[in-house]
């Protein structure tokens, strides 16, 4: 056997052969073969649905299969050959002698350190709904679950039911699932796993600089998109909507909004506070103030012919026109000992009243049944003439006590004896 000859595994090898050997035991030393748990960058070398083949610094093939394939993420949804992406190594060596790989692991990974920079950044980022329930949203990024609180969404997908139907709010809410929504990471617990969105506080990121432009005073045309017990909603200009509080929709009291107004129904409003990315709007702010003058129609003392809006335990509120309502306090009503004010007084009935304040700044008016104001009436001049007598008897007193010591002082002096004098 020459010099050149060795032997490897029993068997005699060529002196190019032996070198050939050593070449590759040396490139295995120099090469730090991945390990299970390493994340390894590979080349596609084949791409399906059922697996993908990589090849791993040129030393190794890399194979990820079933389960291990994580299409969600476009970085691994539509890879072919040539493509660089990231694996985890799930086991060193399969029954091919291939190195078994996960995109799961290592989407994973990049998941939760894109929501971590996302929420030190506040930063927007897209999320899919998966399901719902009464609380919000079920939303995913990546393959890291999250909630997305009701409270927390956008308003154009804020569910607005009349009278809060709880299945209909859910209805609603449920209509979301498959869709994607541009969020921002309002909590970050990576260790509980406990991820909170916000919808709403993306939108105000976009809407920031369109919503600069109204300022209070500011009068906006627009159509309602939401009629609640609390007011309704309006939808102006870019995509922006305001809140017109019940108080606000007129001058006159209105208990409930959907009887005067409708969804899709044009409306004009003016800005009069903007808090964040909340717009609060009246409609009332527009109208003629029906107070201004109203002294002019109505006097303290009047009689008038009103009709019964609500009864309450403390009083009426009434109707004397279109724009001017009143309240006739229970203590006014000369209701009789054990009469309840719902005995009395019904809704939509009419009652005669007379207006006993007029406060137009305040938009007030009093009233008192006619009987309890004639009583009232009664008493004052009853008092004035009490007061009077108790006058007239404190004068009498007084004199008789004056009298009485003057006769004292008379009687004194003449029952007085005169001094003698002394002697010289």
């Amino acid at each position: 056997m020459s010099d050149e000859m060795v032997l490897m595994n029993g068997e005699e090898l060529s002196g190019e052969q032996a070198e050939f050997g050593r070449m590759l035991d040396q490139s295995k030393d120099a090469t730090n073969v991945p390990k299970t748990g390493d994340t390894v960058i590979g080349t596609v070398l084949s791409a399906s649905k059922a697996e993908v083949r990589l090849d791993i610094s040129g030393m190794f093939i890399g194979v990820v299969r079933a389960r291990e394939l994580y299409g969600e993420a476009a970085e691994y949804a539509n890879l072919k050959p040539g493509d660089e992406v990231e694996a985890t190594v799930i086991e060193e060596e399969n029954e091919n002698g291939e190195i078994e790989l996960s995109f799961r692991f290592a989407g994973q990974e990049k998941a939760w350190q894109g929501l971590k920079n996302a929420f030190e950044n506040r930063a927007v980022i897209k999320v899919k709904i998966m399901d719902a329930n009464r609380g919000g949203l079920l939303a995913n990024y990546a393959q890291i679950s999250g909630f997305l609180p009701v409270s927390q969404l956008a308003p154009d997908n804020y569910p607005r039911v009349a009278g809060g139907d709880k299945i209909k709010i859910l209805e609603k809410l449920k209509s979301f699932v498959g869709a994607e929504f541009e969020v921002k990471v309002m909590n970050f617990d990576e260790k509980g796993e406990k991820i909170i969105f916000s919808e709403k506080d993306a939108w105000n990121e976009r809407q920031k600089d369109v919503i600069a432009k109204y300022q209070i005073g500011t009068r906006v045309s627009g159509k309602i998109t939401a009629v609640t017990d609390f007011g309704v909603f309006v939808s102006f200009g870019d995509n922006l909507e305001g809140l017109i509080h019940i108080s606000e929709l007129a001058w006159q009291r209105i208990d409930d909004p959907s009887e005067l107004f409708k969804v899709g129904q044009a409306i004009e409003a003016e800005v009069i506070n903007v808090d964040g990315a909340k717009i609060f709007l009246s409609a009332k702010k527009l109208m003629k103030d029906p107070w201004d003058g109203v002294e002019e129609k109505y006097k303290v003392g009047q009689l008038v012919k009103v009709t019964v809006l609500k009864v309450n335990p403390f009083g009426l509120f009434v109707k004397l026109d279109d724009d001017i309502h009143g309240l006739a306090h229970i203590s006014q009503l000369g209701l009789a000992a054990g009469k309840k004010i719902d005995e009395v007084y019904q809704p939509g009935k009419v009652a005669e009243l007379e207006i006993i304040s007029i406060e137009p700044k305040e938009h007030r008016l009093g009233l008192a049944s006619v009987k309890d104001s004639n009583d009232g009436a009664d008493k004052e001049e009853k008092k004035e003439e009490e007061n009077e007598e108790k006058e007239e008897k404190e004068e009498k007193a007084e004199e008789v006590k004056s009298e009485r010591t003057e006769k004292k002082t008379e009687k004194k002096t003449k029952t007085a004896k005169p001094k003698p004098k002394k002697k010289e």
